[in-house]
């Protein structure tokens, strides 16, 4: 079946649709229940049918964060870029990951980019003040 989009365009129906957001409400409740593990496990399925997903890659990348696997959780949040490229929660926590990693050239780059959007985020000066001391 197909809806009418616009005045001359058609779009097929999504008929995932209700199933990926009763999906994405289970990852949320697990999520704040910190049930990590399984979190972590439903958000990559999720992922495997909608790869896109700005949010579902941001949980999956914070998740990664936690359990200390910075270069992985830096993959999600670059994915997660490419679609919201001035995500602030996104960029800061990419920007912990590098200062985890000791990459400070990258964390820069990432504190530079939430200036540009927002100039006066404290979380930035906070964390350009811990690389200089």
């Amino acid at each position: 079946m197909t809806a009418l989009v616009g005045l001359f365009s058609r779009t097929a129906k999504d008929s995932q649709n209700k199933e990926n957001i009763q999906k994405f409400k289970e990852l949320k409740k697990l999520v704040k229940e910190k049930k990590y593990t399984d979190a972590l496990k439903s958000g990559t399925e999720y992922l495997k049918k909608t790869p896109n997903h700005h949010d579902v890659l941001f949980i999956v990348g914070g998740i990664y964060y936690m359990k200390n696997k910075h270069n992985t959780a830096i993959s999600y949040f670059d994915k997660s870029l490419e679609i919201g490229s001035h995500d602030i929660d996104v960029l800061l926590l990419k920007a912990y990951s590098h200062q985890k990693l000791g990459e400070n050239k990258r964390v820069i780059q990432c504190c530079d980019k939430i200036r540009e959007i927002d100039p006066k985020n404290k979380a930035v000066f906070e964390l350009l003040e811990q690389l200089n001391s």
